[in-house]
């Protein structure tokens, strides 16, 4: 190996022995109360899934009770936190159509103890149809939710919820039932391609279903420090959401890549990579900013530059 080579990686394991070294010397803050938090996106392929089960991980591994409502009929959150989701198996299908609690279709996780999971399963492909005559449709999953906190003997700090990225009765039960929108962004090409019709969506939300809810946290994924290009999204990026947009950001890491395969989040999989380290750092700072971080509206015209 050259010197430089050398040198280079010297850098890097420095670097991480610190930032790790950090994250140690920190105590996240846990919320007075659950944060509920829908992780959307209409642009595919952005990290959506992969961030909504790796930060959950990492916050239930910095000491927070965690649950993950799947709410994709793919079930891939369900599927990463070694969660069955066989059509047989009780789901958050079963909680929409009202046949159940949401505590009864509860499962913990293979991740973490301090990880739970209503899984999704195939039979949700269906209910976007089955929802549509039913009474107070859009607020099935609130009413189901702010049933099962009030009952639960654990208490839960925070709720990720992971839906489509398609916006129909799936996903606007999502963002009604949350107090919080997390918007993954990937360090590419057409970045904000779509952002401004999520933007505008979240708008109508806010109008006529759920006023509270807020865009509270944008994380830039798949980043490559080595090209211009990386840099200048997450430029851009930073300029149009100051507020919202997290310091740390996910890098491009095979092991994230990986470990979805395995059934297992990035923590799970390989805990000393690169990608485990970012979103312990994500998860912190999340922890640290508290759910008051982010103006109520984000304007549309943002999302168009």
């Amino acid at each position: 190996m050259a010197e430089a080579e050398k040198s280079l990686v010297g850098d890097h394991l420095v670097d991480k022995i610190r930032r790790r070294r950090k994250l140690a010397e920190t105590v996240s803050p846990l919320p007075d109360r659950p944060r509920v938090i829908t992780v959307s996106n209409q642009k595919g392929g952005v990290g959506k899934t992969t961030t909504t089960v790796n930060l959950a991980s990492a916050l239930a591994r910095r000491g927070a009770n965690v649950l993950v409502i799947d709410l994709d009929p793919q079930g891939n959150a369900s599927t990463a936190l070694g969660v069955p989701h066989r059509p047989e198996v009780t789901s958050v299908y079963d909680v929409l159509l009202g046949d159940t609690g949401l505590g009864e279709a509860l499962q913990p996780t293979t991740d973490h103890e301090n990880l739970a999971c209503v899984p999704s399963t195939i039979n949700l492909a269906g209910a976007e149809i089955e929802l549509v005559s039913l009474v107070a449709r859009e607020q099935r999953l609130r009413t189901a939710l702010q049933a099962f906190l009030a009952e639960s003997e654990r208490e839960y700090h925070y709720v990720f919820i992971d839906c489509p990225p398609s916006l129909g009765l799936l996903t606007v039960n999502a963002f009604v039932a949350a107090d919080e929108v997390l918007i993954p962004i990937q360090c590419e090409y057409y970045a904000l391609e779509g952002l401004s019709q999520l933007l505008g969506n979240i708008q109508l939300i806010q109008k006529h279903l759920n006023p509270g809810l807020r865009i509270s946290t944008i994380l830039l994924t798949m980043y490559d420090a080595r090209t211009n290009l990386a840099q200048e999204v997450a430029g851009e990026v930073r300029a149009h959401f100051p507020d919202q947009v997290l310091a740390a950001v996910i890098p491009r890491s095979v092991r994230i890549s990986e470990a979805p395969s395995y059934g297992q989040t990035v923590h799970a999989y390989d805990g000393a990579s690169i990608g485990a380290l970012a979103y312990l750092e994500a998860a912190a700072e999340m922890a640290e900013r508290g759910p008051g971080v982010g103006n109520g509206t984000v304007g549309t015209e943002q999302g168009k530059a």
